[in-house]
């Protein structure tokens, strides 16, 4: 028996499993990647501004769905590069190349479209407290 016979290899069968890989996903993803860390940072910070500046229920969920959209992107970063690596086995690939960068450009736009949204739901208020 090899130790792939050790591993799940067939759907999870309940609910609980599922949640369970899918947290050992989130973790990974965490412990693994830098830019995701700074994400999380970037998340934390709008967090607490958006309590202290007491935003409405509108602007909340302009911020936690930019939070989310970095979140996910990222996510699906880290998949293409995984995946792209595993099929050419860590060896340079012109199309492997564009897989990836268009995978990071989607994390930077929509990191892009984060800053933006923090910029006007932030600035107006930031200026009104210093005025």
């Amino acid at each position: 028996m090899d130790s792939r016979d050790k591993h799940q290899t067939e759907k999870n069968h309940h609910l609980i499993q599922a949640m369970r890989h899918a947290i050992d996903g989130i973790i990974q993803v965490l412990r693994e990647e830098r830019n995701m860390r700074y994400h999380l940072l970037a998340a934390c910070l709008a967090i607490i501004m958006s309590a202290v500046l007491h935003i409405s229920a509108m602007e909340w969920l302009w911020i936690l769905l930019a939070i989310f959209v970095v979140f996910t992107s990222e996510f699906l970063n880290t998949v293409t590069e995984a995946v792209t690596d595993l099929i050419v086995d860590h060896h340079y690939e012109l199309n492997v190349k564009k897989a990836k960068d268009v995978a990071a450009g989607g994390v930077l736009i929509s990191a892009i479209f984060s800053v933006l949204v923090g910029l006007i739901i932030f600035i107006p208020r930031i200026l009104s407290i210093i005025r």
